[in-house]
């Protein structure tokens, strides 16, 4: 227990310091320094300061990525695995902000060894997202004439763009942008025969409002 109290804490430390200096502006004096461990403390949970770097990286991919392969299990059809899949992706932006904003900034700094790693979770999560796309074609749930990689490819690039405007005190809730994203990206996406279809039907009035 105490071990986890310190290791996040120097994580806590760390993102306000690389969110504010940059990577290469903080040491791992600094840290320790400002966190009250000590050098051993920090080595003890963390080989290096880029091992540190990858983890704050890390910790936010896993969360979406293991979101996506559980509503993928939980859910049978392509619109309702979707749905889920956006929901959780949205509301990382909400649960791990400081992460996501220090990913951005900093990611060109990681490591070859541990870039691959992320870079291998992001793949996984980009395929998750294009089978399930696929799927809804197949299903005749969505609409063939939008090719898989543009839509899931536009998915992810206009919900990771909420780094640069969401603010967890703004006018709207983490949820209620969630619905917002779902509401423009399934209306685009589903087919008429879908639209008509009245599980389908039921599942958007409770999940993304009324046409």
């Amino acid at each position: 227990m105490v071990e986890k109290q310190l290791k996040d804490r120097i994580i806590e430390t760390a993102l306000t310091l690389f969110e504010k200096y940059g990577y290469h502006g903080v040491t791992v004096d600094r840290i320790v320094a400002e966190c009250g461990a000590s050098k051993g403390g920090f080595y003890h949970n963390f080989k290096s300061k880029d091992e540190l770097l990858y983890h704050i990286h890390d910790v936010f991919i896993t969360y979406v990525l293991n979101k996506a392969q559980e509503a993928y299990v939980k859910y049978k059809t392509p619109t309702k695995r979707l749905c889920a899949i956006i929901q959780s992706f949205v509301r990382v932006f909400h649960i791990y902000k400081p992460h996501i904003t220090v990913f951005n900034q900093e990611a060109a700094y990681l490591k070859p060894e541990y870039a691959e790693k992320i870079n291998a979770k992001r793949e996984q999560y980009k395929q998750i997202i294009f089978q399930v796309l696929r799927e809804g074609i197949e299903a005749k749930q969505f609409r063939a004439e939008v090719p898989v990689e543009i839509a899931g490819l536009s998915i992810i690039g206009m919900v990771n763009w909420m780094y640069k405007w969401y603010k967890p005190d703004g006018p709207m809730s983490i949820e209620q942008i969630a619905t917002a994203f779902n509401d423009l990206i399934l209306h685009s996406l589903l087919t008429e025969e879908a639209k008509r279809d009245e599980d389908i039907s039921s599942f958007l009035l409770s999940h993304v409002g009324d046409e």
